[in-house]
């Protein structure tokens, strides 16, 4: 059967209506967006496949984002992702969205029609909401050596193709440094219309110090790689708690805390947005659900707010820093 689904998708993608993709819009009225932020919706006691966040919970999420930013990051299509989108349209937000189509493992029947079936979802939301969703990024680090759910080259060029055939939209996908500097990957670089970096100095052992100059270095030799595509970085950002325990004990050296976090943001952004490097921090909100059961791990402490919506030192400082600009 996983050969069927393989052929079935093939089938599609040769098939369907071709669209010519349009560059990736980066203003929105005369106004850059491109200082975007990743949304994961999920608080306290929610998490995918489980409880999901209410009406009223995104709703209140989305024009706290808007307050500060015009461009926001999800990762799935399915669930609340519409619903997400619907706020903004009946709101009238002034949010951009690039939509996520999250793609799992191709080692059975069932991961592979999952995969379709979210493939499937982007494209319709692509579509019908056009004027919100300005790109769809295929796949969150599905090439990189270390990922969990990786996936063939083949396969995933069949998934950007058969999306690309089927939306009028930019699409992407988006993975670590490590997998777009190795040459397997080209292919990958040659059919998105845009490349989507991640580059997070915490876990690759920075500490504070040197942690911007890094980033920059990464970001330009990814670019000396790519030079004619556009690279947008997805995803970077500065953790407020670590584990003393586990894999993240041993890759992060760098001191975690709301001061640094603040320090590397604001360090970032002076670079990033002087050159007008389109990018997404991560994250907007802490994320609890994520990582192991211990309530230091690594992965729940990315938010610019923690997860009770209450805003960390960054955020606190935001208003009265800008006002001073």
């Amino acid at each position: 059967m996983k050969f069927f689904y393989l052929a079935y998708i093939l089938v599609v993608v040769s098939c369907g209506t071709k669209y010519d993709s349009n560059n990736l819009k980066l203003f929105n009225d005369g106004n850059w967006i491109g200082d975007g932020i990743a949304y994961g919706p999920f608080r306290d006691g929610q998490e995918p496949g489980g409880a999901n966040p209410s009406i009223d919970e995104l709703r209140e999420d989305l024009h706290i984002i808007n307050k500060y930013w015009d461009w926001i990051r999800i990762y799935g299509s399915r669930g609340i992702s519409e619903d997400i989108i619907k706020i903004i349209v009946e709101d009238k937000l002034n949010l951009k969205v690039m939509l996520g189509a999250w793609i799992g493992k191709v080692d059975s029947d069932d991961g592979i029609l999952n995969n379709i079936e979210e493939l499937n979802r982007a494209i319709y939301l692509g579509n019908e909401y056009p004027t919100v969703i300005n790109s769809i990024n295929i796949g969150n680090e599905t090439l990189v050596f270390w990922s969990d759910h990786k996936v063939p080259v083949d396969t995933l060029s069949s998934y950007l193709e058969y999306v690309k055939n089927n939306v009028s939209l930019p699409i992407t996908t988006a993975d670590d440094f490590n997998a777009w500097n190795k040459e397997e990957n080209k292919k990958i670089a040659d059919l998105v219309d845009f490349i989507v970096l991640h580059v997070h100095p915490l876990w690759a052992g920075l500490q504070i110090e040197g942690s911007v100059d890094w980033t920059r270095k990464i970001f330009n030799e990814i670019k000396d790689i790519h030079k004619n595509k556009l690279i947008v970085i997805g995803e970077t950002g500065w953790a407020t708690q670590k584990h003393d325990q586990g894999l993240q004990s041993e890759l992060i050296k760098g001191k975690t805390g709301e001061v640094e976090q603040e320090q590397f943001i604001l360090g970032f952004k002076k670079w990033a947005d002087t050159k007008n490097i389109p990018y997404f921090l991560f994250e907007v909100f802490d994320e609890n659900w994520k990582g192991g059961d211990h309530p230091n791990e690594v992965e729940k402490h990315w938010g610019l707010f923690k997860s009770d919506r209450t805003p960390k030192l960054y955020m606190k400082n935001f208003k009265s820093r800008y006002e001073q600009n």
